[in-house]
This record gives structure tokens, sequence and C-alpha cells, in this order.
């Protein structure tokens, strides 16, 4: 229906009762009025309201759009009366559909009802959760009725109906400086009584003492070109965490099935290079010796894998919130971000999807006050570039800004000789941490050493120790004679 000044009116609609019940959705449409009048005669109500709520928290269509109309008004910063919002439904060409001014009019008088304003907003926001959770159910039993429909995009777009009807109504209170500086002192005083880092350890020194631990609410993004060793220095992260703190620690395998990722911890904490834990040379009777006793501390760590391929981003909240909750889970690594699902609707809309699965890893890791360590490939910039530009830059992550803005810290990991950047074949296993980004802390490069064979990082000083006890293994391999405890020195 077009309105006399060409615009088209909308029709008044509402949400559709239960079919089963005949129940009416939830509502309170004195509540509503009461707040639309005092936001037409009280000019201090305004703000509040516009500030916390949305045209989806009146129920009743009228109601709604001469809400939109104040929102509007206020957008512009014109001030909100009888007349002023008279004009913009007018230009709309919503009045006569309202009602025309004598409704609004009418509203005006309910102006002793708004010393309870701020009442009233709560009663609208819990109002419309509840329908939003009507909706959304409603949509989840029509696609659950679906034959054809997949169940695992069915659960994932329950879970994410149901998140998104809660989170978006949501809204934190303003807090003042004053009871955040309180919390301020509280946590230094708690550092000064600490004697080590204020984090999750990562194990490697030099990296600790320039975040001080990974940081409650922080995201990590940990990113390289494929096969220089992100999933190496992740569950390096992940063992030194849970075998040497006893710091719980989830990591989530999109990539790699739990078992593989065994072998490499188990690789990694034996010192057995890694051809003979994959058979491709036999293990001696010390050895098998030397792996079961090396093993011991790896079976107790409380780490939990889990291997679900292609894992839809709010089935990975839901089992995170578990985690924390059932296991005290203090760090979470994800392997890899590419690899994991965003909503059906976004299916598609690659770069949409990938920044809604960025932004949802943020809200975990703020919501569940734990940080999480999300790997993530680079495109191929990295690598064509070359020269001594050839190490990876913040514009290199793949497929969306948005991880770059949503990240805390990202660092990468490049290794010259993988870029064709070094000829020395002595300097194959040397490996830069680069600190890109570190919202809260200083930036840098950190050289360290990969020990491809051993699946394993180790930094500069320690260099001469693993030397030393390579040697030493070299060295009982070739005599096979064990030392008095029947083990070697390495």
């Amino acid at each position: 229906m077009a309105a006399p000044d060409g615009k088209t009116r909308r029709k008044a609609q509402t949400l559709p009762s239960a079919p089963e019940s005949g129940n009416t959705p939830p509502q309170a449409l004195d509540v509503e009025e009461a707040v639309l009048g005092a936001m037409l005669v009280l000019p201090s109500t305004v703000d509040q309201a516009v500030e916390e709520l949305t045209p989806k928290c009146f129920y009743n269509e009228h109601n709604r759009m001469i809400f939109e109309a104040m929102q509007a008004l206020n957008n512009a910063h014109v001030a909100i009366d009888l007349i002023t919002v008279t004009e913009r439904l007018r230009q709309d060409g919503n009045l006569d559909i309202i009602g025309g001014p004598v409704v609004l009019s009418g509203m005006s008088m309910k102006v002793g009802a708004a010393v309870n304003i701020e009442y009233y907003i709560k009663i609208l926001r819990q109002k419309s959760i509840q329908r939003e959770l009507i909706e959304a159910s409603y949509s989840i039993l029509q696609s659950s009725y679906d034959d054809s429909a997949n169940v695992d995009d069915l659960v994932d777009l329950a879970q994410s109906k149901i998140f998104d009807a809660i989170n978006q109504n949501i809204k934190r209170e303003v807090q003042t400086v004053g009871s955040l500086l309180n919390d301020a002192i509280a946590e230094i005083q708690k550092n000064q009584e600490s004697t080590g880092l204020s984090g999750v350890p990562s194990g490697f020194t030099s990296l600790d003492s320039v975040t001080m631990g990974w940081q409650k609410s922080d995201l990590i993004i940990l990113a390289a070109r494929p096969s220089v060793g992100k999933t190496a220095f992740a569950l390096n992260i992940a063992r030194n965490a849970a075998v040497d703190h006893g710091i719980p620690v989830a990591v989530f395998s999109l990539e790699m099935s739990s078992l593989q990722l065994v072998m490499r911890l188990m690789t990694t904490e034996t010192g057995l290079p890694a051809d003979k834990i994959k058979g491709g040379s036999k293990l001696k009777d010390y050895e098998w010796e030397q792996l079961e006793y090396r093993i011991k501390n790896l079976a107790k760590a409380p780490l939990y894998i889990d291997d679900t391929p292609s894992l839809p981003i709010m089935e990975f909240r839901n089992k995170a919130k578990m985690l924390v909750n059932q296991k005290g889970v203090r760090l979470i690594v994800v392997d890899y971000l590419q690899l994991m699902q965003g909503p059906p609707d976004l299916r598609g809309m690659r770069e949409q999807e990938v920044a809604f699965i960025s932004r949802t890893l943020k809200a975990t890791a703020k919501e569940l006050g734990i940080p999480i360590i999300a790997l993530s490939q680079l495109s191929r910039n990295a690598v064509q570039r070359g020269g001594s530009i050839g190490k990876p830059m913040l514009s290199d992550l793949r497929e969306s800004g948005a991880i770059e803005q949503d990240a805390d810290i990202v660092i990468f990991i490049h290794r010259p000789d993988f870029v064709g950047l070094s000829d020395n074949n002595e300097d194959k296993e040397k490996t830069w941490i680069i600190l890109a980004k570190h919202r809260n802390g200083e930036t840098g490069d950190i050289p360290m050493l990969f020990k491809s064979d051993r699946v394993k990082f180790v930094e500069m000083d320690q260099a001469l120790d693993i030397q030393a006890a390579g040697m030493s293994y070299e060295s009982g391999m070739n005599s096979d004679v064990p030392d008095e405890g029947g083990n070697q020195p390495w």
C-alpha cells in the first residue's frame, strides 16, 4: 500500500502465536506505551531508552514504528517531542498507520510512569528475549521435521540461533573507574605476591619474559605457512603447561587425528627420533624402557584432545565451556582456525565466515576468562616477497582482516631456509618467533631452533645441551650399551 507521498507503507506484523497451544507471545503493551510516553515528554529518558532498547523490544508494530521514528530523530540530533515525532512519522508514511497524532498525545499523558523507566526497560528487554527464543525454537522445530536436512548443519543452526537470541540481548553495565581501580589493585597485589608469571606459561623463557605468560581473555593467533611448524610449536606450548606445570589444557585438532598428536607428543617427550616412533627404524630394548619411563609424566598430564573434523564454531564454544567448568581447563589450542565452520547462513561467504569465527573465538576467550591460541594459515605473499622482507607481515593473515583485529597477540613462525633465504646447512634449524602484534606489551623477534627429528622447539641457550644430548644418544646407538641404570644420558 502506497502512502500519499508515494512512500511504501509497511504492514503491521507481530510474532505468530504457537500453533499447538494458541499461546500469545510474551508482551507488555502498557509498558511499551509508558516508555514511549516518557520519551515524548522527558528528554532525560531518551538516551537511556535508545541505548538499551532496539525496535525488536516492542511487540506491537505501531509502537515499534514510533520508537524507530524517535531513534532516527535522536541519531540526527533532533529533539524528541510530540511535534517532531509526528512530523517524522508523516515523512515515513506511518502516521495514519499508528492512529494519527491523537495516539501520540495519549501516550504523552502517561508521563507519571516515567519514574520507573529503568524497570520498564528491563521488562521490555526480558519480553524481547523470550520472543526471540520462541522464534528460534520454531525455526529449529521446522528444520528438524525436514528429512533432507543434514544433522550436523541442523545442530549448528540450533546452537547459532539460541546463542544469537541470548547474546544479542545481553549488555554489560557501565562500571565506575573507582570500582575498576579496586579490582586492578587486587590484581596487582596478587601479581606481587606470586613469584612466577601472571598468565599461563609457554615454557619458553624468552617468550614468557615478553608476554608474562598467556593472559586471561586473550586471543593469540599463531600463524605460519604450511609445514613450518605451527602444530609442533602449539603442542610444545600445550605440553609445557600441562606436563611441567600441571595446568589443564585442551587441544582442538581439526587437521590431525588424536593418535597423530599423541605420537608427536611422545616424540617430544622421550627424545627418541620421530623416525623410530613411526617405525621407520626399530626400537631397541633399552629404548622401549626409555619410552615407557619418559611418558609417565605425559600420561598423568591434564591434557585433553578433541579431533572433531570441520568443527562448527558454536559446537566448539559449548565444548569449551564444558571443559572449563568440568575439567578446569585454563588454556585452549585450536588447530586451526580456517578449518572451523561458521554458521550455515554464512557458508559460501568465506571472508564473513572467517570473521565470525574469529569474533566468536575472542568472545569465548573473554567470556570464559582463559587464553585461546588459534593457529592460522598465511597467504602466499609471505613466500613470494623473498629477500630480507621474506618475514611474514600482519597483512599476510589469510582470508580475513578480522583475525588481525580480534587478536590480542599475533605470533609468526619464520624459518629462513623454508623460503630459500639460507644456504648454510648449520642454519637449517634456525627459526624466528615473531611477535608482530602485542596489544598489551612489546613486539619483537625471538630466535629459536626447531629440532624436526624430535618435533621440538628449543631456545638458543639450550642448543648446546640439546647437541650434547644428541651426541650421547648417537654414542649409545653405536655401542648398543646403555648406562648402569639401563638408560641413555639423553
